[in-house]
């Protein structure tokens, strides 16, 4: 994959190519304090040129693109024509469902719970609610690393790692500091090109907002306070 200047891991990022991407929140994100907990705590280091790190950069590309780029036509991970999304063996969503959704975190956080169970609701957050809640949480943003490759292209399956720090609020609750991580197992669908067409995720979501829920109650001024602070572009 081209592109890749000015950030180790992910492509479409900078460069010529981008341009004239229109970016969600004013331009391009900046990873480096994110790249920094990625590198003080991952597990794994892979070779340089390795399946495990191409596949590494894939998820950490498309996931820039997912959160970040305002326009379909400025995808170059995923075949937008023919991309689904799903979780935990719910029926695919294509890229208008998930705008339908809300966007940002709430494909990924699907729950069946009832309504007055739910303490991130995604049918009731917006895209910018949604990553705000988390980039405000997570202020050295939210890791991501794959530790096992088990199948390569055309279908890639893996097994991966997400964490962060509960350094802010979430949710009414106040920040305890501690690690937060959840482990999971994804499927990529690629073409000859490596553009996604499929993406399928099998993890907890408990796992991870179970952590976030840990710290005393807190009034909505400190919560207001707390995510007044964080500028979205520039976290990961």
């Amino acid at each position: 994959m081209s592109g890749m200047e000015g950030d180790k891991y992910r492509s479409y990022l900078h460069g010529e190519g981008e341009l004239n991407t229109n970016w969600r929140y004013g331009g391009p994100p900046n990873y480096d304090i994110v790249n920094k907990l990625f590198e003080d705590e991952r597990t794994m280091v892979w070779p340089p040129g390795s399946l495990e790190e191409k596949v590494q950069n894939l998820v950490k590309s498309w996931e820039m693109e997912i959160f970040h780029k305002a326009s379909l036509e400025d995808f170059k991970t995923i075949d937008v024509n023919k991309y689904t999304f799903s979780l935990n063996g719910r029926k695919g969503l294509t890229m208008m469902d998930i705008k339908k959704l809300g966007g940002g975190y709430n494909p990924q956080l699907q729950t069946s719970l009832p309504e007055e169970l739910r303490c991130y609701d995604p049918e009731k957050e917006t895209d910018e609610s949604s990553h705000k809640a988390f980039v405000t949480t997570f202020p050295r943003g939210f890791a991501f690393e794959v530790l096992k490759v088990y199948t390569g292209p055309p279908e890639i399956v893996l097994k991966f790692r997400h964490w962060g720090y509960n350094e802010g609020p979430f949710k009414g609750h106040a920040p305890t500091g501690d690690l937060v991580e959840f482990y999971g197992i994804a499927i990529y669908q690629v073409d000859e090109d490596m553009k996604i067409g499929r993406v399928e995720f099998f993890y907890e979501r408990g796992e991870l907002l179970g952590g976030l829920l840990k710290g005393a109650a807190i009034d909505s001024s400190a919560m207001e306070a707390a995510s007044s602070c964080p500028i979205l572009r520039k976290t990961g």
